[in-house]
């Protein structure tokens, strides 16, 4: 993800060293750290809450390694793919700055970059914003194929607690790694594949066509002004889905609203962006479809 609301600096200003460097290393380092702890915790079967499991067994933590360095491989890349794009457009940018969470899920709330000046160009609007989502989904297929090699299939009576929902491209690996998969049974992920899932989820989030979210952009770049006209469409369905499955969605619709649903404009609204990033656009809409899962969380 990435931001234009911060650090809009005068061009004669430089950011200083905590902030160009410090900060983002620091951020990176405790975003490790907690889903670390995240991972490891996971695996923990004794009815103790997070501290109590870092206090009791810190050398548990080293089983958290699976998980943690796929999320952050695939949160990392990500970035990375906007940051890219941003430097081959001489757009200023901040290094990445990850955001550390409890560890009582997945131990983050994601990253972002923040852009130093707006992104004026449309078709460096469009590189920008889709290369992020794309290379975060090649990281997270990649990961994913190898979770599916290291996860069960148990049946269903063996599996309670928080289920995840399938997208389509979990189904149809599922099912060419696994083979067919019996109704009265389900795949248990391997904490490699429960962190390539994650970075699925992430990826379809960050394609909601809205505001300053990576969907908006490319959508932006794509329509110009109706892009609003699409984040007003994509509003009332995910606050259906809140209310007939995930709540998550009304916070999400909520904070969409809360930020903006319509993007700033771009300077150069005229230029074509050409047949190849037409079809990079039709990428990263097949990308949101094989990624969404409606019902991301449910309890079985």
């Amino acid at each position: 993800m990435m931001t234009e609301f911060d650090d809009r600096l005068p061009s004669r200003q430089r950011p200083s060293a905590f902030s160009s460097t410090w900060l983002p290393l620091g951020l990176f380092v405790l975003t490790a750290f907690t889903t670390l702890w995240a991972g490891a915790y996971q695996l923990n079967t004794k009815p103790i809450g997070a501290w109590e499991f870092l206090v009791t067994s810190p050398g548990s933590l080293i089983d958290g390694v699976p998980f943690a360095a796929t999320l952050l491989g695939i949160l990392v890349t990500h970035e990375f793919g906007h940051y890219a794009l941003s430097r081959f457009h001489r757009v200023p940018v901040s290094l990445p700055l990850f955001i550390p969470g409890p560890p009582y899920f997945i131990g983050t709330f994601g990253a972002i970059i923040r852009l130093r000046s707006p992104i004026m160009g449309r078709r460096a609007l469009f590189d920008i914003g889709v290369a992020g989502p794309i290379a975060g989904f090649v990281m997270a297929v990649i990961a994913l194929v190898i979770g599916l090699s290291l996860s069960e299939v148990l049946p269903r009576d063996h599996v309670f607690g928080l289920q995840l929902g399938e997208p389509l491209i979990l189904q149809f690996l599922a099912w060419l790694i696994l083979g067919p998969i019996p109704p009265t049974h389900d795949v248990v992920l391997h904490p490699v594949g429960f962190a390539a899932w994650f970075g699925l989820f992430v990826t379809a989030l960050n394609l909601i066509p809205i505001g300053q979210l990576d969907g908006g952009h490319v959508a932006y770049a794509l329509f110009g002004p109706r892009q609003r006209t699409l984040a007003l469409a994509v509003l009332p369905v995910l606050i259906l889905l809140g209310l007939t499955g995930w709540p998550g969605w009304l916070l999400w619709a909520g904070l969409a609203s809360l930020v903006g649903i319509s993007h700033p404009p771009v300077s150069d609204p005229g230029t074509v962006l050409g047949r190849g990033r037409l079809w990079v656009a039709w990428c990263a809409l097949i990308i949101f479809i094989v990624t969404f899962a409606p019902v991301p969380f449910f309890y079985g």
